[in-house]
Parts: C-alpha cells; structure tokens; sequence
C-alpha cells in the first residue's frame, strides 16, 4: 500500500493545500494514493496518474521510476508532479524522474512543456539556482600519477575556489562587466582568455543563451552577483576529483576521450546570489500576474506568467541572463581549477572540458508533438538535458553517440556519464540530474554528524576539504537516493545509456 485515503478526496483542488497567515503552503495531510492500481504501469519503468484523477488536470502526470523507488517517494513530491498539470498550455504530460522529490511549486526532478502560444512560463519550475548544472573536465593522468599530489591538489583547488554561503572573490566586477556577462556569457570569458574555444564548443547552448538582456535583472541581483563569477557556493555544490571506475560502453568513452582509472574533475555550482535574486524578483511579478491573467492555480507556488506576455517575455530574457551568469561562474571555477593544477603539477598540466549541461532550467526547443515539428518552452527543474545521436544542438564530435549527459551522486558514492538516446523524446530528451534527496538537511544533520561523515569518507581513502562540518552534515550520502538505482531507471528506460562510472578521491564543499 502506498498509501491509505481513497483519492476521491483529492478531487476538489482546494483541498490539496492550505495557506497560513503569512500565506505560506500548508501541506495538508490527505494521502496521495490507496494503492498501486492508482497509477497505470506501462512498463517497468514508467507509471502514469491518469487526467481523470483529479478533476484539474490538463494532461495526464508520469514518472519513470522502479516499483521498489516509487514506495519511497513522498506524497507532497507526487502532490507537486500531479499539480505541473494543471498548467496552461502543457502538452502531453507533467513528468516525474527518478530523483524527485518536494521542491517549491512543482518538484525537484520535474519536467513540462508548454505551449508557446497559450502555456506558461514558472520561475519556481525552474528553481532559485537558475542553471544550477555539472561540468567534467578530464585529464591525461591515472589515478597511479595522481595519488601523491591528491591532497596537494584539493588543498589548491580550495584555495583558489571560494566557497561557502554568500562568500565571493576580493575583487569586485563593475555592473558594466556583469552586465557582459549576462548577455555574452562563457563566448566573453573566453575572449578575454579564461579558457579555450573547445569549453565554448562542450558548453550547453555554447555557454550562452541569446535571449539574454541584462536590463530585465534587477541592480540588486547584479549587486549579489559582483564578486562571485569563480565562486562554489553552499548546499550540494562541489568540486570532486574523481577517477573513472568502470566502462560500460567502450565505443562511446573512446568518443568522449575516457579511459579506466583515469582522473577527472567535476564541479557542480549555479548562479549564486545573483540568480536566488533574479528568481525571487520574478515570483513577485508572477504572484500578481496570476490575477491579471485569470489563473487559477491548485499552489500558489506554481505561480507562472503566459509566455508571451510582458511580465513572461521580461522575466524570459532575465533568466536566460543569470544562466549565462551561471555558466561563467562555473567556466571561471575552471580556470581557477586549472590554475591550481598547473602550481601543483606544472604549466604543461592540461584539463579539457568534456561537457558542461545545465539542470535548473527553461528553453525554447523543438520536439515532436503530434507528429508535427513544434517549439515549445521545456521547463527541466533538477533535470538535465539528453539529446540523442544527431540532434543539431550538441557538438559535431558527440553526433555519433549522443550527448554526454552528467549525473553526480553524493559524498561518497558514485557519479555517472551517459549519453543521451533516442527514446529520451518522451521526456522531451531529459533525464534526472543526480541521486536526489530523501531526507531534509535537517533530518541528515539529526542522523548522523559531520565529522562521522568525514571519516568514513576517509576510511574508504577520499579526501575531503570543507569549511563547515554541519555542511557535511546536511549533504552525507545517507541524506540522498541511491545514484546506481536512479541511473539504472533512465538506462533500462532506455532515456540514456551508461557509459562510465566515476568514484570520488577528494571532495571540496561548500559551508
């Protein structure tokens, strides 16, 4: 039993929230599910809640998950999934992956498609970190070369990435320079010689979404953003070497230049105080849109714009100016990456990008609807990208064999490399973005402690550098899904296809 009170209690959609006086959610406690029959099972990887399950929804709400995954997800997390559908202007289905769980408005893990003539546009199905994403960038040595300057190597990299809640650089940029960066973002850096072409090449929309305009951000979100391009934040961002453990497709590593126990490095950061700002800003605008637009919504998280409008194209183009913001943060993590791994190891030390993708997220593409070429706007909240072999948006030496599609684990566990399939336009060529948390950083820091945390990483041999132990705390392995169960759903779905795993040898945190 998943759960206990017929569903027939969530047919009126004022009975699935109520709001305090601070007009906060309420999360009411009504059960999501009597049993399993109330998702229909295409297969052993995808379930779907019906369009006649509550009286609201515009199209039916699937999630690509096991059976044993889907008795653990939270009922709010499903409350959230089934309320993507009340949308405007979705088409087909709101989509649940593996690694949901409860987000603001829609859920962590959540994909939709909306129409770009009538749908939507959400600033919280995007999420406060606007284009939160991964990069790996790989080197030529073994773990064998790499073993004695391993701590050498993460105590530079700590000291050359700041990291922490709000922490920045010493130098400030000017609102000028901000403003570059929001409007030409990675291709700029770049130019001014903080990287190579080829990171403009392996870079997610080549590191620049051209809707950008930086007039639509507010000065006080490009305040919060001066002085930290370069820098890792807090929460479950981080910078891990790693060594390729195992190969599961020869043929695909060989396109992506991996090989067994070689060492790589993986950052995971977003768009900092700048882009936390820029979203906040848009929920307001969206907040009193509602009204203006007769919107009826189940959550007023959901809170959203018609795409086409003013308050929808202005808040557009301000998004696509913090993920520009978001991928020069992390190309400038890069280059101070490499900087420390050349001190260490020499000016000859070389580490290439293998692909940067993006998973906090809304984008104008063109997918399949009705057997009819259509754009549309996908939202990808703590989802990432997978286009499949030949898909003109990712770079001529991936065409063969698909994207390469990044997805980390947690402290501890396995991260993983896949490349995205054909079959992944059922999801509008997404995928799930990590392990995705089972438990609140509060309940990790109940369970277990940092330092426990530390040393257990360090029994198994890895290396941890962090400024705070109650950030270890909040992020230990236990507070996540497991990484191989939620990898293997969009495997044997047939979404992407394994390629490599990846083990962790030094961690650096965030606070």
């Amino acid at each position: 039993m998943l759960a206990e009170t017929p569903n027939s209690a969530l047919k009126g959609v004022n009975e699935i929230n109520s709001y305090d006086a601070q007009d906060k959610p309420r999360i009411s406690k009504i059960k999501i599910m009597t049993d399993k029959k109330d998702f229909k099972k295409i297969n052993d990887w995808l379930w779907e809640i019906p369009q006649s399950f509550r009286q609201d929804m515009k199209v039916p709400a699937r999630i690509y998950i096991s059976e044993e995954m889907l008795r653990e997800v939270e009922e709010n997390a499903l409350t959230q999934l089934i309320n993507i559908t009340t949308l405007p202007g979705i088409v087909k289905y709101a989509i649940g992956m593996p690694d949901i769980h409860s987000g603001f408005g829609p859920p962590i893990g959540g994909v939709g498609a909306m129409r770009l003539s009538d749908g939507v546009i959400s600033p919280g199905f995007i999420g406060f970190d606007e284009n939160c994403g991964v990069r790996l960038l790989l080197s030529e040595y073994s773990e064998q070369d790499i073993k004695p300057y391993l701590d050498k190597l993460a105590t530079e990299t700590q000291k050359q990435v700041p990291s922490g809640l709000g922490k920045g650089r010493q130098i400030k940029l000017s609102i000028g320079e901000i403003d570059k960066i929001l409007e030409a973002g990675v291709p700029y850096l770049v130019e001014k010689g903080y990287g190579e072409k080829e990171d403009v090449e392996n870079c997610e929309a080549k590191g620049k979404m051209e809707q950008a305009d930086a007039s639509c951000v507010s000065e006080r979100a490009k305040n919060r953003g001066r002085d930290q391009v370069g820098t890792l934040g807090s929460g479950n961002h981080f910078i891990e070497v790693q060594k390729v453990d195992e190969i599961f497709d020869e043929d695909t590593a060989k396109n992506f230049r991996l090989f067994k126990k070689q060492v790589v490095v993986m950052v995971h950061s977003g768009s900092r105080g700048l882009g936390h700002q820029n979203c906040t800003d848009y929920l307001d605008t969206a907040m009193n849109a509602l009204a203006r637009y007769k919107i009826k919504l189940p959550d007023k998280e959901l809170a959203c714009m018609p795409f086409s409008s003013p308050e929808g194209q202005r808040f557009f183009k301000a998004m696509s100016a913090a993920c520009n913001y978001a991928w020069s943060n992390r190309q400038m993590i890069t280059h101070y990456i490499r900087r420390a791994w050349k001190t260490i190891l020499g000016e000859k030390t070389e580490l290439e990008l293998l692909y940067d993708v993006a998973h906090n997220i809304a984008k104008i593409e063109e997918h399949e609807v009705n057997g009819q070429k259509t754009r549309l706007i996908i939202h990808r909240k703590g989802a990432t990208r997978a286009f499949p072999p030949g898909h003109p948006e990712i770079p001529e030496k991936y065409k063969n064999v698909g994207q390469p599609v990044l997805l980390p684990g947690t402290m501890g566990t396995s991260s993983f490399i896949c490349a995205g399939k054909e079959m992944s336009k059922q999801t509008w060529h997404s995928v799930s973005h990590g392990a995705g948390r089972r438990m609140s950083r509060h309940a990790a820091m109940r369970a277990v402690s940092g330092q426990e945390v530390i040393k257990r990483l360090e029994s198994k041999g890895i290396i941890v550098k962090c400024l705070s132990v109650r950030g270890i705390a909040e992020e230990a392995p236990l507070a996540y899904k497991d990484v191989e169960q939620v990898v293997d759903v969009v495997h044997q779905a047939g979404l992407s296809k394994k390629v490599a795993r990846l083990t962790p040898l030094a961690v650096i945190k965030g606070e």
